[in-house]
């Protein structure tokens, strides 16, 4: 039983890195899981889409961060900025693509609207690129490090959601951490992150490359056209983002925010009722795709976990999981790996992994810090490489506009590389230190 978790996530990276569509590879590697436990095909897909209502929340939330993204750039004040970047950046590779991370930054604590910015900024940048021949790997690790390391640093927006999942998963099972001592315990894997992102811009994705001839995407364009002026709707849509921060904070949620961002853009006269189906249409368009993986790669999980096969891998772990807390952390990073890999969520898959992780570590002593440090690493592993993660989506979203940036080979390896090899060792020495 054990063997049904690393053979379905090999089963869906083999096909992902096949170019099969990630939904696809999703849903295949799902009948896998369910056949090798035993199950019927018909029951597997039944408990497939059952367990996609987990993610239910995070699908409406994408949706309605889409919708408020495109009244956002209805308004033209995305155009202000990529016509900033535009003047001031032509010809600055590397300063460009780390403009692009601290853009994607933001996205996590200061404006909350993780993803949705991507599919509104990247594209219009995309002409550029290619003009000065940047690799857009580069700018793909850039996004994906802006969609991670903050929230798992920084107790603020996602981060406030990540670090307080991550306790209450570990005070369900016994151990009792604050939310500043999850976010310190979390300081060195992020530093990782760092490290990973300076090699990816400064070493590995350096060197100009030639863009991708894409013909039945030639007609596709990425300019922008409009020459816009900082004008008092401007001044209302900045109203109506810092709003949506405020509430998502105090309601802890993305749904409340992304509504209170939403009716606020039209009573504020910055958009125009009568476009609200265009709005909803286009947001739905940009963000559709990737909500409808989040619930499938849902419905993955809980087959992994209904059929028992999550805790079978670490329970057959635990004969090993003896001696030196040295080997038991690297055990454990290495199933979480596996694990997070699958799933592709690290909120979703924190609650698992704190109930098999903590009764371990109390075991073996570890501190609730470390603790806190292997279960917040493992799920960061999940979110920084998995090909049916948000934070390796919503980058190819963007730079796929035009069809010449592919998924797997141009977002998830290189992200895989530089990110989730960092986080292991720099996670594995955290647990070991603190």
């Amino acid at each position: 039983m054990e063997w049904v978790v690393v053979i379905s996530v090999i089963v869906m990276l083999a096909l992902s890195l096949l170019r099969v569509h990630v939904i696809f590879a999703i849903i295949i590697s799902a009948v896998v899981a369910g056949l090798m436990a035993g199950m019927n095909i018909q029951d597997t897909v039944t408990m497939l889409i059952d367990g996609m209502g987990e993610q239910a929340e995070t699908a409406l939330s994408y949706i309605l961060l889409g919708v408020f993204a495109t009244m956002i750039s209805y308004t033209g004040i995305t155009s202000i900025l990529v016509r900033a970047l535009i003047k001031v950046l032509t010809g600055k590779k590397t300063m460009l693509v780390l403009v692009i991370a601290g853009i994607a930054s933001l996205s996590q604590n200061f404006v909350p609207v993780h993803i949705a910015f991507i599919p509104i900024l990247i594209p219009p940048l995309l002409k550029l690129f290619d003009q000065m021949k940047l690799d857009r790997r580069a700018v793909a690790t850039a996004l994906t490090f802006g969609l991670k390391a903050p929230y798992i640093m920084i107790p603020v927006g996602f981060g406030l959601i990540f670090h307080q999942t991550l306790q209450k998963g570990m005070s369900s099972n016994g151990v009792d951490i604050t939310i500043k001592e999850s976010a310190l315990s979390m300081l060195l894997p992020g530093i990782g992150m760092i490290i990973g992102l300076l090699i990816a811009v400064f070493i590995t994705y350096r060197k100009p490359r030639e863009p991708k001839k894409w013909l039945a995407f030639e007609n596709v364009t990425s300019d922008v056209k409009e020459e816009v002026t900082f004008n008092y709707k401007h001044g209302l849509t900045l109203v109506a983002i810092f709003a949506a921060l405020i509430v998502q904070i105090f309601t802890e949620s993305l749904v409340i925010g992304a509504l209170a961002g939403i009716i606020l853009m039209v009573l504020l006269f910055a958009v125009p009722l009568r476009e609200g189906d265009t709005f909803v249409q286009q947001g739905v368009s940009m963000m559709g795709s990737i909500a409808f993986v989040m619930l499938v790669s849902a419905g993955f999980g809980e087959v992994l976990k209904k059929t028992g096969a999550v805790d079978a891998l670490v329970a057959s772990s635990s004969d090993i999981l003896a001696g030196h807390q040295a080997i038991i952390a690297f055990v454990l990073l290495v199933v979480g790996l596996v694990i997070t890999l699958g799933i592709g969520s690290s909120f979703g898959t924190i609650p698992i992994i704190a109930a098999l992780y903590v009764p371990i570590c109390m075991a073996a002593g570890f501190s609730p810090m470390a603790i806190a440090v292997l279960i917040g690493t493992a799920g960061a592993l999940g979110d920084a490489g998995s090909p049916a993660s948000d934070s390796t989506l919503g980058p190819t979203s963007g730079l796929s506009a035009d069809g010449k940036h592919h998924h797997i080979w141009d977002t998830c390896v290189p992200t895989f590389l530089h990110f989730n090899i960092p986080l292991f060792l720099f996670g594995w020495i955290a647990s070991i230190i603190l």
